[in-house]
């Protein structure tokens, strides 16, 4: 299993927690981003940094992940296309999509965009709270377990 990370508007307190999870367990962390981001020394932690664009990012991880791999990823669609690569994919807030939602999550993701089209203010997420990272790090934990106890 390898992590991948879209990394641009992940969140630090997030990648800390990743930074700490291959810390103690080995497995291979690659953030994707479109600028520059600091990584701490290590050899199973790496950055590939990609054009600017739309979705040059989110391709890039497409186009690197295998099955079995996670994705890291605020991006509905970009967690749509890991699932139907046969990765996991786990939002920084810790929620995990799945065949079972991810189709509702798109749904809701299209609805949002039309309403922001027509000029109605839906406002942005909240601000990332001790739950959402208590829950993030406990679902990172739950697939790293289960990928350890696979292999």
């Amino acid at each position: 299993m390898k992590i991948w990370v879209d990394a641009d508007a992940c969140p630090v307190v997030t990648k800390d927690i990743l930074y700490r999870a291959v810390a103690r367990t080995g497995v291979q962390l690659t953030l994707v981003a479109n600028r520059p981001i600091y990584i701490p020394a290590s050899r199973r932690i790496s950055l590939i940094q990609v054009a600017g664009g739309f979705d040059v990012a989110d391709n890039e991880i497409v186009a690197r992940l295998s099955a079995g791999d996670l994705v890291i990823t605020s991006d509905i669609p970009l967690a749509a296309a890991a699932i139907k690569k046969g990765a996991a994919a786990l939002s920084p807030r810790g929620e995990r999509f799945t065949t079972e939602n991810i189709g509702a999550r798109l749904n809701m993701r299209d609805f949002m965009d039309t309403l922001r089209a027509s000029g109605i203010t839906t406002g942005g997420p909240a601000a990332l709270s001790h739950g959402d990272r208590k829950a993030f790090a406990s679902h990172l934990d739950s697939i790293l377990r289960r990928d350890v106890n696979n292999a």
